[in-house]
């Protein structure tokens, strides 16, 4: 995913795990547990592309629904 600021693209952009039709991000961890750091990244690529709806997964528990984080984005503005 590009950044792009005041019209300026830059290369440097996020690397996000999927991005569903535009509209969901799916970050896929398979970490310990998950951490602040987890949800603030997820977060951040939510904010910057404008997705209301993000799903981080954490494969690393015995269940994966005990994995399952759902994020929304309260600053999600839809495209007209």
């Amino acid at each position: 995913m590009p950044v792009i600021y005041d019209n300026v693209k830059l290369d440097c952009g996020y690397r996000v795990d999927l991005m569903v039709k535009n509209k969901v991000i799916v970050e896929l961890k398979a970490i310990k547990a998950v951490e602040d750091i987890h949800i603030a990244q997820l977060l951040t690529y939510l904010k910057l592309a404008n997705c209301k709806i993000g799903l981080l997964i954490n494969f690393n528990v015995f269940r994966v629904k005990e994995g399952l984080t759902r994020l929304i984005n309260k600053y999600y503005v839809p495209n007209k």
